[in-house]
């Protein structure tokens, strides 16, 4: 089965941010019940037990952690996402990493859309600007085990542990 490890996200209106970038770039959008935080994407694992394991020696997050800002991975854009930047966060991954668990150049972020294509890229840089440290929502305390199912509608995730 295909695994992760994540924290469930809240925003507060990101009807508004698919609104606001409509027309300005396409992509295929993360439903809005699938946003999360992404600690330690496992892959394909045979068995869950040595992974649930190592996740009953971490703690929650201390606090909810505020999600400010948008941003982008790739050039030209490829991955647009919400910005969760704090030391509750970077002190969190270090304890991912004394569990043992692998976190590749772990960068705090919650995936909103894949883009396909900008077709107004100052368009899009405005807009971009707009959002600078405009709170988005939060990210949850809560650290939980989900299992991934690729369909051809999209991945569905399944809360485990």
């Amino acid at each position: 089965m295909r695994l992760f490890i994540a924290s469930p996200v809240a925003l507060d209106d990101y009807e508004t941010v698919k609104k606001d970038f409509e027309g300005i770039f396409e992509g295929k959008w993360t439903e809005e019940e699938n946003l999360h935080l992404t600690w330690v994407f496992l892959g394909e694992t045979e068995d869950a037990t040595p992974v649930l394991n190592k996740l009953k020696t971490l703690t929650p997050l201390e606090s909810e952690v505020q999600i400010s800002e948008l941003g982008y991975f790739g050039r030209p854009p490829r991955v647009f996402y919400a910005k969760a930047e704090s030391q509750v966060l970077n002190s969190k991954a270090r304890e991912f990493k004394e569990a043992d668990f692998k976190l590749y150049r772990f960068k705090p972020h919650i995936t909103l859309c894949r883009i396909k294509v900008i077709h107004d890229y100052k368009a899009y840089k405005e807009m971009m600007k707009s959002y600078r440290e405009k709170m988005l929502g939060k990210v949850l305390p809560q650290i939980h085990l989900y299992k991934s199912t690729l369909t051809q509608k999209g991945a569905h995730y399944e809360k485990l542990v």
